[in-house]
């Protein structure tokens, strides 16, 4: 494969590459980079975690990159993730894992890693505290936000000024070229890349994907919490589809009836793509997956409508030839399609999921 097309699946669906130049030099001169993407175990997966990190790891790994797959069992006790308990976050990483499998997203180029694996050599801890001495309590404070924490949050757990450290050594301890992650962990990866310049480490690219917005409209505009100094960026984490509020996201597990109506339920407004949902899930998810979106449409208003792109659909909607439901029924459906394998694999595997959803409930 050339490094054009190398450069290019790597580039695709992202919000930004840091930088671009670093990316090509490095799939100039390496064969099989390195790159991970670490997850929190925190509970149910939904579509935005799991779908464009799934096609984003795709991507890399076809471009060439050995891609870990980190499941930060630490950092979400740290964060408080399931109350705190160790035995329930390892239940969700094992969810994790059986999910990215059912997914397609593991190959012969992709593996899974705890943080537990990395924690128990003295290295790494020796990483941490090398990141600690060479970064200041007020960088640490203002990085807290890519655990979901508000800016100027007051009362704050000792701990949680560890989590920025680790997430920045979990990347030199694995030896990796790149970084991967959603936007909102921006404050992570530029810790690690100042860092690397002042102990003469190696500079890690960083590649980051958008945030999916979830389902519903926002009812708190202008009272929105502040988790970046970059007033869009904040506004876009406020808005991001989250597990806490289940009616607004769609889960990996979720029976086709249930993905139908969150969709239908969804906030959509006409002719309007800015903080449109049910478009972004199109952009982000269905046509990475499917290339294609079939949209339903009675025979009196013109019949069923296909689109091979984002940029036709996009032109349509806008133009009000493709009405807000329709594009509803048309994107559940596409969903549907892409999570059968996962509903599939709790449907032969039922424990796993159960012991979840009991931990859940109880927690």
């Amino acid at each position: 494969m050339d490094i054009e097309r190398r450069v290019e699946l790597v580039l695709r669906n992202t919000e930004e590459v840091v930088t671009r130049e670093e990316l090509r030099g490095l799939l100039e001169t390496e064969s099989n980079p390195k790159a991970y993407w670490g997850f929190e175990c925190s509970g149910f997966m939904h579509v935005g975690m799991a779908l464009i990190p799934g096609a984003k790891i795709r991507d890399m790994v076809e471009a060439g990159f050995d891609f870990t797959i980190f499941l930060a069992d630490w950092h979400s006790w740290i964060n408080n993730k399931l109350g705190g308990v160790m035995d329930n976050i390892r239940v969700a990483g094992e969810y994790f894992k059986h999910c990215f499998e059912a997914l397609g997203v593991t190959s012969g180029k992709t593996r899974f890693v705890w943080a537990s694996d990395i924690t128990k050599d003295i290295g790494y801890w020796e990483k941490v505290v090398r990141i600690a001495k060479a970064s200041s309590l007020l960088r640490m404070r203002r990085a807290l936000t890519i655990m979901g924490r508000e800016m100027n949050v007051s009362d704050i757990e000792t701990a949680w000024v560890f989590y920025p450290c680790m997430q920045a050594a979990d990347i030199f301890h694995l030896n990796l070229d790149v970084a991967a992650g959603g936007i909102d962990q921006r404050k992570a990866h530029m810790l690690a890349r100042d860092v690397a310049e002042k102990l003469g480490w190696r500079k890690p690219v960083c590649v980051h994907t958008p945030l999916l917005l979830g389902l519903l409209k926002p009812e708190y505009v202008g009272q929105e919490k502040a988790f970046d100094e970059d007033a869009a960026l904040s506004r876009r984490i406020n808005s991001k589809m989250s597990k806490s509020k289940p009616e607004s996201c769609i889960f990996v597990h979720d029976m086709p009836e249930t993905v139908r109506r969150k969709m239908r339920e969804a906030y959509c407004p006409p002719r309007m793509e800015e903080g449109n949902p049910v478009l972004e899930h199109a952009r982000y998810i269905v046509f990475p997956q499917l290339k294609i979106l079939e949209v339903p449409r009675s025979s009196k208003y013109g019949g069923p409508l296909t689109f091979e792109n984002y940029k036709s659909l996009k032109h349509a909607y806008l133009k009000g030839e493709v009405h807000p439901l329709d594009l509803k029924n048309g994107v559940a459906e596409a969903l549907v399609q892409i999570l059968k394998p996962v509903r599939e694999h709790f449907t032969r595997c039922p424990e796993l999921l159960e012991k979840l959803k009991n931990i859940e409930i109880t927690r």
